[in-house]
């Protein structure tokens, strides 16, 4: 894609002046889903054209930017900026970009997802990175199942327990392996445990697990499993931390939903040909319609030898032009609060990719307003121990190699003990 100098010319509101005083090379380490990387390419042309600053993208695996980067930015080795998840957890290397921007536009275009880069306990206030997209958890569903099956797809506003009714027909009329296929991660069941009215914090901000509502999902899940709605090769064939992917179970045509998120739209677009295919509304509980916000973020690092050109360049990416080229051109929702309510031009995109990012778009909505403790999670700085230890105590309970009770309370006692240290 190209892109126009309307689409990109601009630097908007970068403060430190339009043209630099001498030119700086930023190093930027990049890992992407899909095309991220490329696009970033792209921009950073005008981003030179119109500061001076060049940028030197390296592309890498996610791997790298997960095992490698922390270590990289103890040891003095790491770029002038990355493209990184673990938003909260990596703060203590973040250059504040505040001196650098006009703080509030970012406020007011940002004000829900900066939090996710600061320091916890709310005194915090600095600017320190760019949300990318915003992913959104949410169900994808193989529409040709339900119609060779003759089974009515649940409407907008159905549960969880309407969903396992129709996925439980679909499973049994075409004699699939399973209906629901979930990925192995805490992140993906959150959406739903928080629909059956988990929690994940108490009214002082502590973490906790075993609430009433994670119970009642825990018990729902495990029995999901041990009835065959979901697969074998999902969970069960997990161990400890692991992290299982369910998009080979969908694309084969396995199972006829998958709990995942809005980062596979395009690696379903371009690779599912046998089926028709759509993304459904978050389902919903007592405890609201849950679904888990994410994504990556551009944060600049303090050990930056050229921290003015490295925050001018965080700076340019989160202008609402340049956003809105991005999120058209990676096919992804904006975290830009004025682009959400205006709505993205996504171009040339198909019907179907169109309506999934709409689709994820009202799920986040929804999120902020029935299960607000989704965003709080997201942003939570020790929320890497969680997604460790859920997956590994249910999938034992699943199995059978301990019992739910058993898994519950070791839940609770090892996430308590983790982040007390």
């Amino acid at each position: 894609m190209k892109y126009s100098t309307k689409m990109l010319a601009t630097a908007g509101t970068i403060l430190a002046g339009s043209i630099a005083a001498h030119a700086d090379e930023v190093t930027f380490l990049c890992y992407q889903d899909g095309n991220e990387c490329e696009v970033f390419a792209g921009m950073a042309d005008a981003f030179t054209a119109k500061t001076g600053h060049t940028v030197k993208i390296d592309t890498v695996g996610y791997d790298v930017i997960r095992d490698q980067l922390e270590n990289q930015l103890q040891t003095g080795s790491a770029p002038d900026v990355a493209r990184v998840t673990n938003l909260g957890g990596l703060n203590q290397y973040y250059l504040d970009l505040t001196p650098h921007v006009d703080t509030a536009y970012w406020e007011e275009n940002y004000s829900a997802t900066l939090p996710w880069f600061r320091q916890p306990g709310g005194e915090d206030a600095g600017i320190y990175g760019w949300m990318t997209q915003l992913t959104v958890t949410g169900p994808y569903v193989n529409v040709s199942m339900f119609e060779d099956a003759g089974v009515d797809m649940p409407g907008a506003g159905a549960t969880w327990d309407d969903w396992a009714n129709a996925l439980r027909e679909v499973k049994e009329t075409l004699g699939i392996t399973a209906g629901l296929a979930m990925d192995r991660t805490a992140h993906r069941m959150a959406g739903p445990a928080f629909s059956y009215g988990a929690k994940f914090f108490d009214d002082t901000g502590t973490p906790i697990l075993v609430d009433e509502g994670f119970r009642k999902f825990a018990e729902t899940f495990v029995g999901w499993h041990k009835e065959g709605l979901m697969p074998a090769e999902g969970w069960p064939a997990g161990s400890g931390t692991q992290y299982k992917n369910a998009a080979p179970l969908f694309l084969s045509g396995e199972v006829a939903m998958h709990m995942s998120g809005s980062w596979m739209i395009n690696n379903y677009a371009e690779n599912i040909k046998d089926f028709d295919w759509k993304v459904v509304p978050a389902p919903c509980g007592d405890g609201g319609c849950g679904a888990m916000p994410g994504g990556a973020g551009v944060v600049a690092f303090k050990s930056s030898k050229s921290p003015e050109a490295a925050a001018m360049w965080v700076d340019f990416l989160a202008q609402t032009e340049n956003t809105e080229a991005f999120a058209a051109a990676t096919r992804n929702i904006p975290a830009h609060a004025g682009l959400q309510a205006s709505g993205v031009d996504y171009g040339d995109a198909s019907p179907v990719v169109a309506a999934s990012l709409s689709v994820f778009a009202a799920n986040a909505g929804e999120a902020a307003k029935s299960t607000p403790q989704a965003y709080t999670f997201q942003g939570y700085n020790k929320n890497h121990v969680i997604y460790g230890i859920v997956p590994d105590y249910l999938t034992k309970a699943i199995t059978g190699e301990i019992t739910l009770d058993a898994a519950l309370e070791a839940i609770d006692a090892d996430v308590a003990a983790k982040i007390a240290e």
